[in-house]
């Protein structure tokens, strides 16, 4: 007799393990593809749809922004005198919700040229050089027109003459002698071209209807056209001489110790009624030596009227 020792024993504990672990797999894979496979088709679908919004709604998107106001910063003492752009479009990119909750009236976009000397210029606009208020995850990428033409001019202050305004007239029989204005000049601050080539600064215009004396207006504002250019004393004095109305007279008088009876010839300028009561004996004419030790004329007018009579002309004849 032959005996046969085996010592690998036969295990069948371990086919059955294989084969249920293996039958795990196929009922797992059986549940997953092919059980409620409805119901997983669709709650795949609601996900892949949220997901594709989000992600979609957070992908950059581009805009355009039109009409936005440019603003152009200079230094203290350039001024902007020609007229720009005063508009631009804007193309932006990000979060879609954040661009579609932007308020354009909200925006101002500012362009820098502090650093730009006077002169006619031709000026890059771009992202890097203005700027202007976005929600964070929106970016500038273009700005269009993307190149001005600007004018710069240095500012000066300078001293101006005032002349004062008026509208109406003294009452009937009467006239303005003299309009006296204090101050006489003003400081003016504003863009070289302009500033140089005023002559003069009016004020606003005083009303004199019916006016019978002498009176003063106080705090009288001054008109300046040019937006660009501030009054830096903005008001002034102005006082007004009335009296009657002047005319003028020619009168023949002769020369004191003059040989032959010679005749000067005066004309006078002052109130009618002052020029009309006078008669050619009420004057005198002499000759005095003048500080060049010269022969010339001189006039002696009555003392009542001293200081009142302008002397227009005094000549021999």
């Amino acid at each position: 007799m032959i005996n046969v020792r085996c010592d690998m024993p036969f295990s069948t504990e371990k086919i059955f393990q294989k084969e249920d672990w293996q039958f795990s797999i196929r009922r797992l894979l059986r549940r997953v593809f092919l059980e409620d496979w409805l119901t997983k088709v669709i709650a795949l679908f609601i996900t892949l749809t949220l997901w594709l919004g989000v992600t979609g709604l957070r992908a950059p998107k581009p805009a355009r922004l039109r009409n936005i106001p440019l603003n152009l910063r200079v230094s203290n003492n350039i001024e902007v005198t020609n007229s720009p752009v005063q508009e631009v479009d804007l193309v932006i990119t990000g979060d879609k919700r954040k661009i579609e909750q932007l308020n354009q009236r909200d925006l101002v976009v500012a362009l820098d040229l502090t650093d730009v000397p006077a002169g006619e210029r031709i000026v890059q606009i771009t992202p890097d050089n203005v700027s202007v208020e976005l929600p964070t995850g929106v970016k500038l990428e273009e700005i269009q027109p993307n190149k001005i033409a600007v004018k710069l001019e240095a500012v000066i202050e300078r001293e101006i003459a005032v002349r004062a305004e008026i509208e109406g007239g003294a009452a009937e029989d009467l006239e303005i002698y003299d309009k006296i204005i204090a101050p006489t000049k003003v400081r003016l601050r504003g863009p070289e071209s302009f500033i140089k080539s005023l002559d003069f600064v009016s004020t606003e215009k005083i009303n004199l209807e019916n006016r019978r004396e002498d009176f003063t207006v106080r705090q009288v504002a001054l008109n300046v056209s040019n937006p660009k250019v501030t009054v830096l004393d903005t008001v002034v004095d102005v006082t007004f001489r009335i009296g009657e109305k002047r005319i003028e007279r020619m009168f023949s008088v002769f020369v004191k110790d003059a040989a032959n009876g010679k005749k000067a010839a005066v004309i006078l300028y002052g109130a009618r009624s002052l020029i009309e009561a006078l008669k050619p004996e009420d004057l005198q004419v002499e000759t005095i030596k003048n500080a060049a030790g010269e022969n010339t004329l001189n006039l002696i007018l009555p003392v009542e009227i001293q200081g009142k009579i302008e002397i227009r002309k005094l000549k021999i004849n």
